[in-house]
């Protein structure tokens, strides 16, 4: 005596049901898994434009992202062992000039002279580097040494542009050691091809 299994019907909605369930399980099983990643390309090394790179990538990799900083040209000189950052009114108009210090009714108040007159003041850079420290310290803003410092501690990938070393003639005992790699462009945009944020500093 032989007995057959009933016969189960499935359409092609039932199937397509299926697929579009299971579908959204893998993908949501997928970003649960990802890890956010960042790349920064960090050009600049004056005290003002040295913040935006440091302060993006220690909170990103607070957040959990993984993060990498490649530094060329003059923000080479953001991985210097000896930093000795400046702020220039020079081709910076938007750049606010205000007292940190001095009586109440100037403390705090802009100074009302055009960048293109600060720039012929003698000494005028040192003093605004100056007020910029002060005023950041005010406020209790981390030094760049120490947001780089919780950049290293935050396992943020610090990348030198090799090809920036050899124009420049620098040596790379001039260096933190905590540098991950020595490379050029054609070796970094691979990794900032991956990357769900890449940005132009």
């Amino acid at each position: 005596m032989s007995s057959t299994a009933p016969r189960v019907d499935i359409s092609a909605k039932d199937l397509d049901t299926w697929f579009n369930q299971r579908f959204d399980e893998k993908m949501a099983e997928r970003e649960a898994a990802h890890i956010p990643s960042m790349t920064i390309i960090a050009t600049k090394g004056t005290l003002d434009m040295a913040y935006p790179p440091f302060i993006l990538a220690s909170t990103a990799a607070a957040l959990g992202w993984d993060v990498s900083i490649f530094f060329t040209f003059y923000g080479l000189n953001l991985l210097k062992q000896e930093l000795d950052l400046k702020v220039s009114p020079l081709g910076n108009p938007a750049m606010p000039m205000k007292l940190p210090e001095g009586p109440a009714w100037l403390k705090g108040k802009e100074i009302p002279m055009p960048t293109s007159v600060m720039t012929l003041v003698p000494g005028f850079e040192s003093m605004a580097t100056g007020m910029m420290k002060k005023t950041m310290d005010n406020k209790g803003i981390a030094r760049i040494d120490q947001l780089r410092e919780m950049c290293v501690e935050a396992e943020v990938k610090l990348v030198a542009c090799q090809m920036t070393v050899d124009l420049f003639d620098y040596g790379k005992e001039a260096f933190i050691p905590e540098i991950e790699e020595w490379v050029g462009a054609a070796s970094f945009l691979p990794r900032a091809l991956k990357a769900d944020v890449n940005l132009f500093i």
